[in-house]
């Protein structure tokens, strides 16, 4: 294998050895639907129409899914003139068209959302909610030049920054209460407060690493870090090295403490605790407008026994192999080109290998959601409403936002519907919601990021947007003015 691919495997295995699970999502396209049951989600200051209970089977009360990329199964598949698929790695592919297409920052999400148990009910002078929740969520950044360090290499002298460069894995159970109020004819204002369970909770960076290719040298400089904590535990193993001086000459050992991803284990289904709040609320500021704020998710886990790992801080170099001799046979111990490139070898490995810091407590922010939201109200159809949510993401490298224009209509009182359209850091995407809610029986289907053509393997062939919600309900008693 080729040295330039050691390291681009090293770097993508550390990438994938978190990424085993999928952060929190919400069908945002239902934002405005006062039929829908589980908006209170999105802002605690929406009170329902009716009581209601969950189907508390399968997750199906409400479960959704999705994906989230500014970058697709297109940017890396291609097909050839013989109609066959490639990766972008056949030198069949331009390196200029397939770099062109990627950018700077190359993003994805994986959510998934699933509610257990959940019921709401008129009471006390507002609107009361209880959820039990599995919320899983996993956040990648990558760098272009990581893309063009593994498809181009060594083109001159070149330099590969390697900043940004990420993963991002948070799991938990979710036990949340809530209530909602009016507290004037046109202000009605909501919180929950929320007790976590955390079961997975991954993190690695790079930071600054720079990979420099030359004729002469090649160097390495920079450092990672890699936290682990829950459900997923991976051991660690101790290897010894030997220790060099500036002549190559070995003057003694030393043993390091390295992370084992060949072995990894079942740890504690439970090990962080955490609280979280939300807080909302909605103000009719005339007949046709109303507008609406909500903060979600201020809060944290904390981890108990979280491994804590660097990667490669010391700068590196290699500036090729010296002093061959003709005879490997005769060579004196360490010279001979079969122990050079073992050595090489080695010391790639070490480079790019996990070395454990130690066993620590440590606090996980959640990242925080903040939606606002504006609905104007056909003055002469009211059952035809206009809506704009502004969505962002407040989670360090990897916020985002999304701006979503939607057209909401209820032509009866037991259906209403939505089509919405969204410009966000992943690019545009057309979203839909289907709600029916009769007295005793609710279900809806829906969409953010609705997706047209896909592979075998259902995967969007442009940018990798797509999301599905589905939930089942029981509503019951009659319907309260909202």
């Amino acid at each position: 294998m080729k040295k330039r691919n050691k390291i681009a495997a090293a770097l993508l295995l550390a990438l994938a050895a978190p990424a085993t699970s999928m952060a929190q999502s919400s069908l945002r396209s239902a934002y405005f639907l006062e039929g829908y049951t589980y908006r209170h989600q999105m802002n605690p200051a929406f009170a329902g129409e009716r009581n209601y209970v969950g189907l508390p089977f399968l997750g199906l009360g409400n479960f959704n899914v999705g994906m989230q990329s500014n970058i697709g199964v297109s940017n890396f598949l291609h097909k050839l003139p013989n109609g066959e698929l490639t990766t972008f790695l056949n030198s069949a592919v331009d390196a200029n068209s397939f770099l062109g297409d990627l950018k700077e920052r190359n993003r994805m999400n994986l959510d998934l959302d699933i509610n257990l148990i959940s019921f709401g009910f008129h009471k006390w002078g507002g609107f009361n909610t209880f959820d039990l929740s599995v919320k899983s969520g996993t956040r990648m950044n990558l760098p272009k030049d990581l893309f063009e360090f593994a498809k181009i290499g060594q083109d001159g002298a070149t330099t590969y920054n390697l900043e940004d460069l990420g993963v991002y894995s948070n799991n938990y159970a979710e036990l949340a209460f809530g209530h909602s109020r009016k507290v004037m004819d046109n202000l009605t204002v909501g919180a929950k407060v929320k007790f976590l369970l955390g079961i997975y909770n991954a993190d690695f960076h790079v930071n600054n690493m720079q990979l420099t290719m030359s004729d002469d040298k090649w160097a390495v400089s920079g450092e990672g870090e890699f936290s682990n904590a829950g459900i997923v535990d991976i051991p660690t193993k101790l290897k010894t090295k030997d220790v060099t001086n500036d002549r190559g000459e070995i003057t003694g050992q030393e043993t390091e403490e390295e992370l084992d991803f060949d072995n990894i284990e079942t740890g504690s289904a439970i090990s962080g605790f955490g609280m979280a709040f939300d807080f909302g609320a909605t103000y009719k500021v005339r007949e046709d407008l109303e507008l609406s704020l909500a903060l979600l998710d201020l809060g944290w886990i904390s981890y108990k026994n979280a491994t804590q790992a660097t990667m490669a801080a010391d700068p590196w170099e290699f500036d090729g192999f010296h002093d061959i001799p003709f005879d490997s046979d005769e060579a004196a111990p360490g010279t001979s080109i079969e122990d050079q490139i073992d050595n090489l070898e080695d010391e790639l490995e070490d480079l790019f290998q996990m070395k454990v810091q130690g066993k620590d407590k440590h606090t996980k922010a959640l990242g925080a959601t903040l939606n606002i939201g504006a609905l104007y109200t056909l003055p002469y159809y009211d059952k035809l409403k206009f809506g704009f949510l502004e969505s962002t993401r407040i989670n360090g490298r990897y916020s985002w936002s999304e701006g979503r224009f939607s057209a909401n209509i209820a032509p009866v009182k037991c259906f209403d519907a939505s089509i919405s359209y969204a410009v966000s850091s992943f690019g545009h995407s057309f979203g839909w919601v289907a709600n029916v809610h009769t007295k005793g029986f609710s279900i809806f289907l829906g969409s953010n990021h609705q997706f047209f053509n896909i592979t075998p393997q259902v995967l969007p062939v442009g940018k990798a947007n797509m999301n599905l919600s589905i939930g089942i309900s029981f509503p019951f008693g009659n319907i309260q003015s909202l």
